[in-house]
C-alpha cells in the first residue's frame, strides 16, 4: 500500500472550532472564479457566503433552481446555473457553457451529495450515491480541465465524510448488482471513491500547479444531508432520544454551519497547501491516518475524525481513475 507521506498533520493554527470566516480571515479572492456545486445549502451555502464575501465570483450550479435563487438572494457576485450531477447530459451543458465562456476556473469544489437513499439507478444503471457523489465530480472535473488549467495555482476540492469508513470501493461490484443494498455501504463507499480521486488527480495535476484535495467536513448539525434518514438508526447511534429528537448534550458538541465549512476554505485558500496536494483533511489540517488507534463513538462527535489508508492508497486510486473512465465512457486526460 502506498500512501502520501504528507498525510498527517501539520499544525494549521487551525481546529475543529474553526469557522469558515476565521480561517479565509487576510485572504483576498478578488479577480477569482469559483464553482460549488451544491452551494444553495448547508456547508455549501456557507463556503458561497465567504468566497463571495472574499471577493470571488462564484458560479452555483444548482439541481433546483427556484431553491438556490431563493437561498442565495441578496448575495453580490453570485451566478446561478443549471446542473444535475446524475444526469451526464446536464453535466456537460454546464461545463460547455463554462468553457465556451474562456474564462479560466481557480476553485472547482465539489460539495453537492445525497446520503441515506433507498436503491436508484440512473439512465446507465449506476447506483445514484456512486453516479452523485463521486462519478458526477470526476465527469465535470474532466470536463472542466481545460479552464483550471489556465490558472497558475487552482484547486480542486473534493467534499467527502468520515462516512468514508463505512465501505472501501468494490471494484468487483460498484453498482450493487450481486450484493445486497446497504444505503451506508452506498454511500461509503461514494466517498471512498471520492477521497481516492484527490489522489490519483494531485498526481497528474500537480505539474500544472492545480492541487486536490479531499475533506471530512465534520460533524454539522442543520444541514439537510440527512432528511431521509431513518431516525430508528440515530436512536440506535445514541444521538437522539427515543423520541427522536437529538439529546442536548450531543447537538451542543457539534458543528454549526460556519465551523462545517471551515475545513473547505482552509482547503481552497490556505497558503499553507500550496506544495502540498492529495491529502485528506480534517478540522482544518491533514488528518490522521486511522490505524484502530481512534476509538469512534458517534455520540460524541470529535471522535468521528481520522483516514483509511485504503481510501488514499495509490494503487487503489490508480485502479479506480481507470474503471471510472470506463463506466462512464470519458477518456480523462491530464495534459
Amino acid at each position: 500500500m502506498r500512501l502520501n507521506n504528507l498525510q498527517q498533520p501539520i499544525n494549521s493554527g487551525f481546529n475543529a472550532h474553526s469557522t469558515a470566516q476565521e480561517v479565509i480571515s487576510g485572504i483576498d479572492l478578488t479577480g477569482k472564479i469559483a464553482i460549488v456545486t451544491g452551494g444553495y445549502a448547508g456547508i455549501g451555502l456557507e463556503t458561497t457566503k465567504i468566497l463571495t464575501e472574499a471577493g470571488a465570483t462564484v458560479i452555483v450550479p444548482a439541481r433546483d433552481l427556484e431553491k438556490a435563487k431563493k437561498n442565495l438572494e441578496g448575495i453580490q457576485n453570485i451566478e446561478i446555473e443549471k446542473l444535475d450531477l446524475i444526469d451526464p447530459k446536464s453535466i456537460d451543458a454546464f461545463a460547455e457553457k463554462f468553457i465556451s465562456s474562456g474564462r479560466k476556473l481557480d476553485l472547482l469544489i465539489n460539495n453537492a451529495g445525497i446520503m441515506w437513499v433507498p436503491l436508484k439507478r440512473d439512465s446507465r444503471g449506476i447506483e445514484s450515491q456512486l453516479a452523485t457523489n463521486y462519478l458526477g465530480q470526476f465527469h465535470l472535473t474532466a470536463k472542466l480541465w481545460e479552464a483550471l488549467k489556465k490558472t497558475d495555482g487552482a484547486r480542486i476540492i473534493n467534499v467527502s465524510s468520515y462516512g468514508h469508513q463505512m465501505s472501501p470501493f468494490d471494484f468487483e461490484d460498484p453498482n450493487f448488482e450481486n450484493r445486497e443494498y446497504q444505503t451506508l455501504l452506498g454511500y461509503g463507499q461514494s466517498k471512498t471513491a471520492s477521497n481516492l480521486f484527490a489522489v490519483a488527480l494531485d498526481e497528474r495535476t500537480k505539474k500544472f500547479n492545480v492541487r486536490a484535495y479531499s475533506l471530512h467536513p465534520g460533524s454539522v448539525y442543520g444541514t439537510d444531508l440527512g432528511r431521509e434518514e431513518p431516525i430508528d438508526l440515530f436512536i440506535q447511534m445514541g444521538t437522539h432520544n427515543e423520541n427522536g429528537k437529538i439529546k442536548p448534550e450531543v447537538e451542543a458538541k457539534l458543528k454549526t454551519i460556519p465551523q462545517g465549512a471551515a475545513t473547505t476554505v482552509w482547503c481552497a485558500t490556505s497558503p499553507i497547501l500550496e506544495n502540498i496536494g492529495g491529502v485528506y483533511c480534517e478540522n482544518c489540517d491533514i488528518a490522521e491516518i486511522d490505524n484502530g488507534q481512534i476509538e469512534h463513538r458517534y455520540d460524541e462527535p470529535s471522535t468521528i475524525r481520522g483516514v483509511q489508508s485504503y481510501s488514499i492508497d495509490h494503487e487503489n486510486a490508480e485502479r479506480l481513475w481507470k474503471l471510472s473512465e470506463e463506466m462512464i465512457g470519458i477518456k480523462f486526460n491530464v495534459e
